[in-house]
C-alpha cells in the first residue's frame, strides 16, 4: 500500500476529524520509509493498529447545579495505546471537547510518553463542561458524577489521568476524592495531587520547564543560548507561567503573553512580581490578559497573537494551530532562530513548512511539552515508592529527561547540519512503540 492510500484510509474511517487527521498525517509521513522497509511491520499492521485507539469511552455525566436544574454534559476517555505501560494523558473540561480533539491528543499522546523513557502509554479524556459561572460546589458535583463512571476504567496499573486545561488542583482533588470513596483505597491513580496527599514538587510548572530546557538544548547545536535572548510567550496558563520562570532562570526576558482577548507587551520583561501576578491570573476562572496591562500599565493588543513581536525566541503555550504561515514569516523576517511548542500542535503545518525552509530551530510539541507528563511519571514513581523527592531533585530528573528527548530527535532527524525535530521525534517515538507491539502479538 502507498503511503497517500493508507491516510485517505484514515481518514474514510475518520471523516471530519480534523485535528486528529492532521496529526496521524505528520506522523505517518516522517515514518512511511522505515515502516515500508519493515515487512514484520506491514505483516503485524502496525500503523493500522496504532491510528485506532484501543478503547474509546464515552459517557453522560449529569449532575445539579446550586438552583436544582439538572445538566447533562458528556464525558470521554481515549485509551489510545497501552504498549508500554499504562495509559497516561490528561483530562480537559472545556466546552470545546470533543472526540476528534481528544482522539488527536490521545494519539500526540502515545508518542511523547515514549520519548521520555518512562513506561506509560497514551490516553486523554475529558468533557465539555463549562466551569466558567460555576460555583466550587457546582464544579465538585460535576466532578463526582465525571468519577462515578470514570472509575470503572482506570487504575494506576490500568490508566493514570492527569489535568489539563479546566482541570487544575481543585479539580484533581474533587476527582481524587470521589474515586477513593469508590473504589475504598489510596493509590496513585491521578497524577497532579496536591503536595500534602501524593503531588510532585513542580508539576504545575514541569511542562514551561521543559520546553525551555529544550530550546536551550536546540541553541546549544548552534553555539548559542538562551541567556540574553527575547523572548514570545503565547498563554499564560500553567505552560507559560513555567516557560516564564525557566527562562528569566536562564537569563532571558519574555516580553509577551496572550490570551483569548489579544496580547500584552511588556519591554521590561515579565519578572518578579509580575510572574506573582501571572500566577494569581492563572488561578482565576478570568482569561482575560487585559488585566496584566491595567495592572502594570503596558500595551495591550486587542485581538491580535504576539507573533508580531520582535523575538529571538516563540513559545506558543495556548492551543493547536495558534501560530499560522501568516505568523511564521513574521517571526522569520524579524529574526527569530528558535521556536519551541509550549501547546499540543500549535502551529499549522504551512507554518512548520516555512520554520524548517529557513532552518529555524523548530522542536514540536510531542517532544518539547513533554515536561508535564515527564513529571506526571515521576509523580507515579513517587507514589509507587512512597517517597517524595526534592525541588531540586525533580527539576534535575526533568531535565535529564528533556536531553534524553533532544539526543533522540537529533538521532533521528539530522540530516547534513540541520535538525529535522518533527522527524526525529516521530521515528523514536514510533520505534520504541511499534517494537513493543511487534513484541506483544496482535493484541
Amino acid at each position: 500500500m502507498k503511503m497517500n492510500d493508507f491516510l485517505n484510509q484514515v481518514e474514510a474511517r475518520d471523516w471530519g476529524q480534523k485535528e486528529f487527521l492532521q496529526a496521524v498525517r505528520e506522523v505517518v509521513e516522517s515514518v512511511w520509509s522505515i515502516y515500508e522497509s519493515n515487512p514484520r511491520y506491514q505483516e503485524a499492521k502496525i500503523l493500522d493498529r496504532m491510528v485506532e485507539p484501543e478503547r474509546v469511552i464515552m459517557f453522560r455525566v449529569p449532575w445539579v447545579r446550586d438552583n436544582g436544574e439538572v445538566v447533562v454534559n458528556r464525558g470521554f476517555r481515549v485509551e489510545f495505546n497501552s504498549a508500554i505501560g499504562p495509559y497516561k494523558g490528561g483530562l480537559r473540561f472545556h466546552p470545546s471537547v470533543t472526540l476528534s480533539g481528544l482522539k488527536f491528543l490521545g494519539f500526540e499522546q502515545t508518542f511523547k510518553n515514549s520519548l521520555t523513557t518512562l513506561p506509560m502509554g497514551g490516553g486523554k479524556g475529558g468533557s465539555d463542561f463549562d466551569a466558567k459561572g460555576k460555583s466550587d460546589n457546582e464544579i465538585m458535583r460535576f466532578c463526582q458524577s465525571f468519577m462515578a463512571e470514570l472509575f470503572r476504567h482506570i487504575g494506576p496499573n490500568t490508566d493514570v489521568p492527569a489535568g489539563d486545561i479546566g482541570v487544575g488542583g481543585r479539580e484533581i482533588g474533587y476527582l481524587f476524592g470521589m474515586y477513593k470513596k469508590l473504589k475504598n483505597e489510596f493509590t496513585g491513580v491521578l497524577t497532579g495531587k496536591g503536595l500534602n496527599w501524593g503531588g510532585s514538587l513542580i508539576r504545575p510548572e514541569a511542562t514551561g520547564f521543559g520546553v525551555v530546557y529544550f530550546a536551550e538544548e536546540m541553541l546549544k547545536t548552534k553555539g548559542e543560548s538562551v541567556k540574553g535572548k527575547t523572548v514570545a510567550v503565547s498563554g499564560f496558563g500553567n505552560v507559560a507561567w513555567g516557560a516564564v520562570q525557566k527562562v528569566n532562570d536562564l537569563g532571558g526576558k519574555v516580553v509577551t503573553l496572550s490570551g483569548p482577548d489579544g496580547y500584552i507587551y511588556d519591554k521590561d520583561g515579565i519578572k518578579g512580581d509580575k510572574v506573582d501576578f501571572l500566577l494569581e491570573m492563572r488561578a482565576s476562572n478570568r482569561d482575560m490578559v487585559q488585566d496584566y496591562a491595567d495592572e502594570f500599565n503596558v500595551p495591550f493588543h486587542p485581538g491580535k497573537r504576539p507573533w508580531e513581536v520582535k523575538c529571538d525566541i516563540a513559545f506558543p503555550c495556548a492551543i493547536q494551530n495558534e501560530l499560522d504561515e501568516k505568523d511564521a514569516q513574521q517571526l522569520v523576517s524579524n529574526g527569530c532562530i528558535c521556536v519551541s511548542e509550549g501547546a499540543n500542535m500549535p502551529c499549522t503545518p504551512e507554518a512548520i513548512k516555512i520554520f524548517q525552509d529557513n532552518k529555524l530551530l523548530y522542536a514540536p510539541g510531542k517532544a518539547a511539552n513533554a515536561g508535564g507528563v515527564s513529571v506526571s511519571g515521576l509523580e507515579m514513581s513517587q507514589n509507587s515508592l512512597k517517597y517524595n523527592w526534592s525541588r531540586e531533585e525533580v527539576d534535575e530528573k526533568l531535565h535529564c529527561i528533556m536531553k534524553a528527548i533532544h539526543c533522540q530527535c537529533v538521532e533521528y532527524g539530522k540530516e547534513g547540519d540541520y535538525v529535522d525535530y518533527v522527524k526525529g521525534a516521530n521515528i523514536a517515538g514510533f520505534l520504541k512503540v511499534a517494537n513493543s507491539m511487534l513484541d506483544q502479538g496482535v493484541v
